[in-house]
């Protein structure tokens, strides 16, 4: 029997045929305007000549909900479209993003400064490609890498939320600035462990739901919480003194600029890099709000980005509590190490302006202040010994002493 032949692929075939026949026979009679009307023949012209359309991403974010945003603010109007259209394509987990870009190192620039600009957005892991197109416009196409589609992206922004309220359950809309701002520091270091294995560590998902991040979440989080309760705050990256990656935060409070840094209050985290840790020692606060030259000791932002000058400590939160000393008075010092003791409280912290103030007191402080300190616990609670633990740290100018009182 005769086989018959399978005709797969024919009508495509045809089709490219017929198209080009028709195609040759536009341009016969165009040519020379056989059988065809002059508006005709222009028409078929202007069909096979007219550019193709972009499918560029429509935007419907206003403006409204981003002029206050840090990075958005550095950008000029042609560059504030393409955040815009980025934003919106991430925002509906949009494989290929058509924006009006014609540097695709460019872009990408901006697609980072979108994910420091916007906490919440968690389902995208902060990689794409870039291509970019010349032509009669120049247009490039972002394809981000999202890490969960849509349903799930749903169901565990409903997790955030949920969290994250009732974590602002505990803090009144009216209070002040510097409250919110220590809120949320305690907040995060209370309830977060520092773990480089968390799952979702780059997001604030871990936070919230795993309790477990590294720096990425810690400062993703305060920026998340500080923003929903009307405090200005943005996320910053650099390196740490040993050349690490690192971010913080940037805040406003009271008018003046200060930087966060929520993942070295965490006591966790300085085990994990292989500090001296004490059981009882809860939180640091060497980095709740401090100015540039604190935290420049050990950070270094990345470059390209224009921060503002920090150059306030009244809001550090030494200096809230009294722990702050811009000259060395040994008597006031005692004094405070007696406030501590009376209420048997821990610990007490003696923070110096700068090195030259650090140096001056520091032998007085160990040889005699601490000695006349210890020497009132005993009295006072009938101790035939005092024991007492102390933190030394000359990078940090400032000297915490733990107390026994038993």
């Amino acid at each position: 029997m005769k086989r018959k032949r399978k005709k797969g692929g024919c009508i495509h075939t045809i089709a490219v045929t017929v198209g080009m026949f028709c195609l040759a026979v536009a341009v016969i009679c165009i040519a020379y305007g056989v059988g065809l009307k002059t508006q005709i023949v222009g028409k078929i012209e202007r069909e096979f000549t007219k550019p193709k359309e972009i499918p560029f991403q429509e935007v419907v974010i206003s403006e409204d909900e981003v002029e206050q945003k840090f990075y958005y603010q550095q950008l000029n109007e042609e560059e504030r479209l393409v955040y815009k259209e980025i934003l919106e394509g991430i925002r509906g987990n949009t494989e290929e993003i058509y924006i009006h870009a014609s540097d695709a190192e460019r872009a990408n620039k901006i697609f980072q400064d979108i994910l420091k600009d916007h906490p919440d957005i968690f389902w995208c892991d902060g990689t794409i490609s870039a291509t970019t197109y010349g032509g009669s416009e120049s247009y490039t196409v972002l394809k981000p890498t999202y890490i969960y589609d849509e349903a799930s992206k749903e169901t565990m922004k409903a997790e955030i939320e949920g969290a994250a309220a009732q974590c602002l359950s505990g803090i009144a809309a009216d209070d002040t600035e510097y409250n919110k701002i220590l809120y949320v520091y305690e907040y995060i270091v209370d309830t977060v462990d520092y773990d480089l294995e968390a799952p979702d560590n780059q997001n604030i998902y871990s936070v919230f739901v795993h309790q477990r991040s590294v720096c990425a979440g810690y400062s993703k989080a305060a920026q998340y919480l500080l923003e929903r309760l009307g405090v200005f705050c943005t996320y910053v990256t650099g390196t740490t003194g040993g050349g690490q990656n690192h971010a913080w935060n940037l805040v406003m409070c009271e008018g003046d600029y200060y930087y966060l840094d929520v993942t070295w209050g965490d006591p966790v985290f300085q085990a994990a890099e292989g500090e001296e840790v004490r059981d009882f020692e809860n939180i640091s606060y060497d980095y709740m709000c401090c100015d540039d030259a604190e935290l420049f000791k050990n950070h270094t932002p990345d470059e390209g980005t224009a921060l503002p000058a920090c150059t306030k400590m009244n809001r550090n939160y030494y200096m809230m509590n009294n722990m702050y000393y811009e000259s060395y008075d040994s008597g006031l010092i005692l004094q405070r190490m007696n406030d501590v003791i009376a209420s048997r409280g821990n610990p007490v912290v003696i923070k110096f302006a700068d090195d030259a103030l650090y140096n001056q007191a520091h032998d007085d402080v160990f040889q005699n202040v601490v000695k006349a300190a210890a020497k009132n616990l005993a009295e006072w609670y009938g101790l035939d010994e005092v024991r007492y633990q102390y933190m030394d740290e000359p990078e940090l100018n400032k000297i915490t002493v733990y107390w026994q009182y038993e």
